[in-house]
């Protein structure tokens, strides 16, 4: 029965986290478990078992790990602190910036202090209908009324109507989100808004509105936006004063990358893998994925993944190097490789 569950769940399309139901879902979904049967049972399997049974070991694999890093615990902490500041707080309240470059594991930091939030106010307060997170993209190239959209998606609001401007749609949204008491505003993807042009100022300003009418910890995360002009001009200079800014980057060669790529090992699911040989191989991934734990992560899963294709069953340096991942740590490992 566990095997058969772990198939259907590579059937399973969940809805994005930019909606409640998708939202919830994320919440909701513990890392699955997966026990590998002893060598005389695997053995035994029929074909039609052993498909089942590696389709379920692909699932597992597919699953992102999420191994707690100094930079998730750093902004978790931070996130919380804030929030709980901002209870009490009638004036500007404080938010926080994560920024930095792709791959280092914005998106999944603030998805994981949104999920820390809202199981412990689950924890709390059980059986009540508040919402206490909203996960939202700027989106790009977008327009106040396209952000208050986004804002009405989250919620599963009805249709809007074309005479509905963004302040409409704004004042619907944050009414529906102080009635369910919602206590952090995650907006990702914050680099998708351009404070050079009048759409971005535009843009930032209908941001602004939705903090002062939201009691709410407003948490955003970007692409290096520190360098993309957020900060500068009065409106820029406004939210510089109301934010904390952390920022992420690539692991360097040290412990901490040492542990997370034990952390990821312990996840494999392969029968001829010899335990310890990932991090016997630490210092050729970071060569390989420059230190950036996104492509750290795909590495080893989509070798896990041609492990059980191949048959091999265990993740080797001759197995990753056939793996192809991202295009900027593949040019990263090349630059590093020509260097020596």
């Amino acid at each position: 029965m566990a095997i058969l569950t772990q198939v259907r769940q590579l059937e399973d399309r969940r809805q994005p986290t930019t909606t409640l139901e998708g939202w919830r879902r994320f919440i909701d979904t513990d890392p699955a478990e997966f026990e590998l049967l002893p060598d005389d049972d695997w053995a035994a399997l029929s074909d039609h078992e052993r498909v089942d049974y590696n389709e379920a070991r692909i699932a597992h694999h597919a699953e992102l790990v999420v191994v707690t890093t100094s930079a998730i615990q750093e902004i978790t902490n931070e996130g919380r602190l804030l929030t709980l500041m901002n209870q009490r707080e009638n004036g500007a309240r404080r938010g926080l910036i994560v920024s930095g470059g792709a791959a280092t594991g914005k998106t999944t930091a603030i998805k994981q202090l949104g999920r820390f939030h809202e199981l412990r106010t689950r924890r709390r307060l059980p059986g009540s209908d508040r919402i206490p997170v909203v996960y939202v993209t700027a989106p790009p190239k977008g327009s106040p009324r396209k952000l208050a959209m986004e804002f009405a998606r989250f919620l599963g609001l009805p249709p809007v109507s074309s005479r509905a401007n963004a302040t409409d749609i704004a004042d619907a949204v944050c009414q529906i989100l102080i009635d369910a008491r919602c206590d952090i505003v995650v907006v990702d993807e914050l680099h998708n808004i351009n404070m050079a042009t009048t759409a971005g100022e535009d843009h930032s300003d209908h941001m602004k509105y939705f903090t002062e009418h939201l009691p709410a910890t407003f948490i955003y995360a970007g692409i290096e936006v520190e360098r993309s002009g957020l900060f500068t001009g009065v409106r820029g200079k406004q939210l510089a004063g109301r934010c904390a800014l952390i920022s992420t980057g690539p692991f360097p060669y040290h412990d901490e990358w040492r542990q997370l790529v034990a952390g990821m090992e312990t996840t494999l699911r392969l029968h001829r893998h010899d335990p310890g040989s990932l991090v016997a191989l630490a210092k050729y991934l970071h060569q390989r994925t420059g230190g950036m734990i996104g492509s750290l992560s795909h590495l080893i899963r989509a070798s896990a993944i041609r492990a059980i294709l191949s048959g091999t069953e265990a993740v080797t340096e001759n197995l990753m190097d056939k793996v192809r991942i991202d295009h900027a740590a593949e040019s990263s490992a090349r630059r590093a490789s020509s260097g020596r």
